[in-house]
């Protein structure tokens, strides 16, 4: 399954995706990798990165982060209050940027802004991470995903479509602790993309959703891409 002629996004297994870019840069979305109970052991290797994007703090979206960002040094996207939580771990306060809903960041050719969230946020030491986010990313060449993060179906998802016109969304579809096939059918309208890539699903017994529940409650015309861990598309 094609998503894009020339970005290979691999997916890692939960919410985490490892992007290889257009002009070849590495992206890596949310930082569950080396304890990803689904992830295959050859894709948790991810060689070098230059960016990372972190939507909250929960352990399932952040448990490597610090890892990669002390061995990668790579940048690092997020909310303020998540990006002083990194620095107090250790990460180099010059490679993680804090910022928040509605701003635009551009970082190793990439253009990256935060949009909102339905969801909760906090570190796996309980402190607080600021609010949960999602991100409209622009590659080189203009093609544009809404990465959503964790979340719930919210009304602005059309204003993320009036706004910013994503080509293709990442959408949890999992249930319990996200939206389910249902509401995500919701998010796909509200959105009005064409592509949708199913995350969050299948990691435990309570991710009871799937892409093909999904598919069936969508338009003809859109596509639910389905993968499995360590698939690339």
């Amino acid at each position: 399954m094609k998503l894009h002629e020339r970005i290979g996004f691999t997916w890692i297994g939960h919410g985490t995706w490892s992007v290889r870019t257009v002009a070849g840069r590495h992206l890596l979305m949310d930082a569950y990798v080396a304890s990803n109970p689904v992830a295959p052991e050859r894709v948790k290797d991810l060689g070098d990165v230059d960016v990372v994007i972190l939507t909250h703090g929960h352990i399932d979206h952040v448990a490597d982060v610090v890892g990669i960002a002390r061995d990668k040094a790579p940048t690092v996207l997020c909310t303020m209050e998540l990006g002083k939580w990194l620095v107090r771990q250790g990460v180099a306060e010059d490679t993680v940027i804090g910022f928040n809903k509605g701003g635009t960041v551009e970082a190793h050719g990439l253009t990256f802004t935060m949009v909102h969230a339905e969801h909760s946020s906090s570190t796996p030491d309980g402190a607080y991470a600021g609010a949960p986010v999602g991100y409209v990313i622009t590659f080189e060449d203009g093609f544009r995903i809404y990465f959503s993060g964790d979340t719930d179906v919210f009304g602005d998802m059309a204003l993320i479509r009036e706004l910013e016109h994503p080509d293709a969304a990442f959408l949890p579809i999992g249930d319990f602790y996200t939206m389910g096939p249902r509401r995500a059918a919701k998010a796909v309208e509200l959105l009005g993309v064409k592509q949708v890539v199913a995350m969050h699903y299948g990691t435990r017994s309570v991710h009871v959703g799937r892409p093909e529940h999904l598919a069936a409650l969508v338009p003809p015309d859109v596509t639910v891409i389905h993968t499995t861990p360590g698939e690339t598309i």
